[in-house]
């Protein structure tokens, strides 16, 4: 505590002198150095520590926390009181030039971010500058990013399939309207290859606006992202929002506040159907770990922040479906080492109505989209939403593939001729059934040369039925690969 004390304290007595500047003497200063800060007008405050990102500063009245603090162009937001009047804050932007005794000036406002239909087809970051290359959008309304959610008596109840063209997702994993949906996997699984097919197959058809939220991405991303979806004609009712991997920890944590913050502004204001997309939610709570180190808590289990579950918390329970409109979202969710017991994940599966899961085995096999269909999951694959039929496949389907799942350590010991009769005709089942699950896409249709598919829920049920009842056994096993319908594997 005594490193954090670098300063004395402010000489008052309860109230300023009406028309007098106050004065504070900064420990390591000359004898008889005071600087004025405070004018009659503005609360003003004076830097006392520079700590990396992490900034101290003393005021009269101390602003409230999250208040956007300005120093020499240097954007601080608080984010706690030591005393009565210290506040620690973490730089938004960086920190070069900044040093002890400077002015420190309280806006009196949080982090604000544009809301309007000027926003859409533009790229914006964190601040709602547009990065784009383009003048800044016009005719905006500002609201501040730190919103509470909806009531719980505003929220609606009734629950909708919103399908996306995506055999394994709308057969094995339907997605909720209003829901949140996951797509967990390691590096190099296809998360946002997955995330940016599902844009490209429901954004166009989809009456209202999309939102992608890019927490940590690399500017490569942003830029291949922002040019396919001109390419596709979607950016006439899309808004991106970007916190680049280079930025500071602060301004990376903040930004999916400002893409709920927008999508929450269409969703009450102009009671459209929202489609938010998020790469990548690990991002977030890693940012927030790296705040909470540079304010020096405590670490919590494998290093995270202790106040994860309730950041996380502020943000997802944010994105809900009420009776003015519904905001659908689909998150990237980075997996550590591939280990779905990390925190992070863990975290993560409590807020989501519909798990999608990503291996690195599938995606070895070539079996892409790299989706397991026995890890991944969803609420809504229930009788009574999705139909006793798509229900029945549905778990036919798993039931097929457990146990093939279990015959495979014997086939590799043993051989393929050493089951029985009713193990074989199982396993040529499932092999046809992960075949027909893969599907080429779109957005990679020019690295991969096959045209892309999207492939109707009717479809997907249909072609399942006939490989369950083995009506499609004339047909050899690598035709089912990489098409859309099953009428497509007879040529």
């Amino acid at each position: 505590m005594e490193n954090r004390q670098v300063f004395k304290k402010l000489r008052w007595n309860g109230q300023a002198p009406e028309h007098s500047a106050e004065k504070v003497e900064v420990r390591g200063s000359p004898p008889g150095s005071y600087l004025n800060f405070f004018s009659p007008c503005e609360n003003r405050g004076i830097i006392t520590s520079v700590r990396g990102s992490v900034i101290e500063a003393a005021f009269q009245t101390v602003p409230a926390i999250h208040s956007l603090l300005i120093a020499g162009g240097v954007v601080v937001e608080v984010q706690d009181h030591v005393d009565s009047h210290t506040i620690v804050g973490i730089a938004l932007t960086p920190t070069q030039g900044l040093a002890r005794g400077s002015e420190i000036e309280d806006t009196g406002k949080t982090l604000q971010v544009p809301v309007g239909d000027g926003v859409l087809s533009r790229m914006l970051n964190v601040f709602g500058q547009p990065i784009d290359g383009l003048p800044p959008p016009e005719a905006c309304a500002w609201r501040s990013i730190h919103q509470q959610p909806p009531l719980l008596s505003h929220i609606a109840i009734a629950s909708q399939i919103f399908l996306t063209g995506i055999k394994a997702i709308d057969l094995l994993a339907p997605l909720e309207r209003g829901g949140k949906a996951g797509l967990f996997g390691g590096a190099g699984v296809g998360k946002t290859v997955l995330l940016m097919e599902m844009i490209h197959n429901t954004a166009g058809s989809y009456q209202g606006v999309s939102v992608f939220c890019g927490i940590g991405e690399r500017c490569r991303e942003g830029e291949e992202l922002y040019r396919e979806m001109r390419k596709a004609k979607l950016l006439p009712n899309m808004v991106m929002v970007f916190g680049q991997m280079n930025e500071m920890p602060g301004c990376r944590f903040r930004v999916g506040h400002a893409g709920v913050t927008i999508a929450e502004y269409f969703r009450d204001e102009k009671k459209k159907d929202v489609l938010l997309l998020i790469d990548n939610i690990f991002r977030f709570i890693q940012a927030g770990a790296e705040v909470s180190g540079l304010l020096g808590r405590l670490p919590s289990r494998m290093g995270y922040q202790p106040t994860m579950s309730t950041e996380l918390s502020a943000l997802e329970e944010r994105i809900a479906n009420t009776g003015t409109g519904a905001i659908t979202s689909i998150q990237a969710i980075y997996v550590p080492a591939d280990d779905f017991t990390d925190p992070a994940a863990v975290t993560a599966f409590g807020h989501l109505s519909s798990t999608i899961v990503l291996t690195r085995k599938r995606a070895s096999e070539g079996l892409y989209p790299a989706i397991d269909p026995l890890k991944s999951n969803s609420k809504m694959l229930s009788p009574a939403i999705v139909g006793e039929r798509h229900f029945r496949i549905a778990q036919e389907i798993k039931k097929v593939l457990a146990q093939y799942d279990e015959l495979k350590d014997i086939i590799a010991m043993l051989g393929f001729e050493q089951l029985s009769g009713e193990d074989q005709k199982l396993v040529i089942c499932a092999r046809r059934l992960e075949r027909f699950l893969t599907q080429p896409f779109c957005t990679t249709e020019s690295f991969t040369g096959i045209k892309g598919k999207v492939v109707a829920l009717e479809e997907t049920l249909k072609g399942c039925e006939k490989i369950l009842r083995n009506e499609m056994g004339d047909i050899e096993e690598k035709a089912f690969y990489m098409i859309g319908g099953i009428e497509e594997c007879r040529g």
